[in-house]
């Protein structure tokens, strides 16, 4: 029996630290991408090009990858997916040809959605109490990351060279094979519900009114982070700032991001689902008001309230995995992915316009636009059921 019980600590905690890691790769390209820009000779608009068909090829394949993991008692997609994330993704940028680049970050980001839906469902099935909190520190080591991400790849950037961040690639390779022993392979132990198939899956999932609401507020809070993570080192490339300062600036929103998930399960408990799911997508807009004022004339006030922005926004990022999970508890690794992966699909699908638009009317008027969106949006939350 105490085996068993150690078993399922460990499959958690090397599943969030396997995530933890995932992410770093996963957050080295936004802060290096005006450099890469330049390097490759590709304006803002094609950059977010770039960013947005990535992002469409990897998090929407996430639901297919969530369905198989859901069928399956194989751990085949958390190893593979790191491995296929810590290659890819850290040749990419050393790379001299604007299209390998784009096929080596596809592939890396599909890597990424590999992992994410296979490792959700598994901290679903690993957990017997404290569900929440172990689906909290799996966000957050995730976040945390996407964190680091930045902050690793624009010191390397800065002191050695866009070439030099393939050496990371060890990282990955390390964690994959501690992963292999670490988290136990599952048994009839484990109970698992196969579904029939995709399309039946896919049905019941999109026709169900209160996942729809979930996703609508997962959709804001990826345009969100997508729209600030993006299209900020632009304008700060354009202000003369130099890599490791855009790399310090998306640590800390990204950061401030996973204290957010961190955190989101003491917030719920105290003042409701619904509550912090509401102000998650309400408070952003003023903040982004106050940062659009100051961005120029004071850069570290302007770096704190972009910080605040990363917090308040990931608040609703565990609560909608979770809801996800206990409306339709037969498909946990599909609907997480579509909480997790296929929103953050949709809304990059967007990103492109974006990247375009910016460049007519600027880049702040662009974010002050977008975080309007979410304030209409917080009306369906009154729709939500307890659960």
């Amino acid at each position: 029996m105490f085996q068993f019980r150690a078993n399922e600590y460990t499959a958690i905690i090397w599943l969030a630290l396997a995530h933890g890691v995932c992410d770093i790769y996963v957050g080295f390209i936004n802060p290096l991408m005006p450099f890469i820009s330049e390097k490759l000779g590709f304006s803002l608009a094609i950059a977010t090009t770039i960013i947005a068909i990535t992002q469409v090829c990897s998090n929407m394949l996430q639901p297919i990858f969530g369905f198989f993991a859901d069928n399956i008692l194989k751990r085949f997609f958390i190893f593979w997916g790191l491995i296929f994330a810590s290659i890819f993704i850290p040749f990419a940028p050393a790379l001299a040809n604007a299209k390998l680049f784009m096929l080596f970050m596809i592939i890396g980001c599909v890597g990424g959605s590999f992992f994410h839906p296979q490792a959700m469902g598994f901290i679903n099935t690993f957990s017997k109490d404290n569900y929440s909190k172990n689906m909290g520190k799996f966000v957050f080591a995730g976040s945390f990351g996407f964190a680091l991400g930045p902050l690793i790849a624009s010191t390397i950037t800065q002191n050695a060279g866009l070439e030099n961040i393939v050496y990371t690639s060890i990282l990955g390779f390390i964690t994959a094979s501690a992963m292999f022993f670490m988290v136990p392979k599952l048994s009839k132990t484990y109970k698992i519900t196969k579904t029939k198939n995709f399309i039946e899956a896919f049905k019941e999932i999109i026709t169900n009114s209160q996942i729809n609401i979930v996703m609508l507020i997962a959709m804001m809070k990826s345009l969100i982070v997508n729209c600030c993570c993006i299209l900020l080192p632009f304008l700060w490339k354009s202000l003369g700032y130099k890599p490791i300062y855009i790399g310090i600036a998306l640590f800390l929103f990204v950061f401030a991001g996973s204290l957010g998930s961190l955190t989101s399960a003491f917030f719920e408990k105290k003042y409701g689902t619904n509550n912090i799911l509401r102000f998650s997508l309400i408070a952003t807009f003023p903040i982004l008001v106050l940062f659009s004022q100051i961005y120029n004339s004071m850069p570290i006030t302007s770096m704190i309230a972009f910080a605040l922005i990363g917090f308040i926004t990931n608040l609703s990022q565990p609560l909608t995995i979770i809801l996800a999970q206990k409306i339709l508890p037969q498909y946990k690794s599909i609907v997480s992915g579509f909480a997790n992966g296929f929103c953050w699909g949709i809304t990059a699908i967007i990103l492109s316009a974006l990247g375009l638009i910016a460049e007519k009317i600027g880049i702040i008027n662009v974010l002050l636009i977008i975080s309007i969106i979410p304030i209409f949006a917080s009306y369906t939350i009154k729709y939500l059921k307890k659960y």
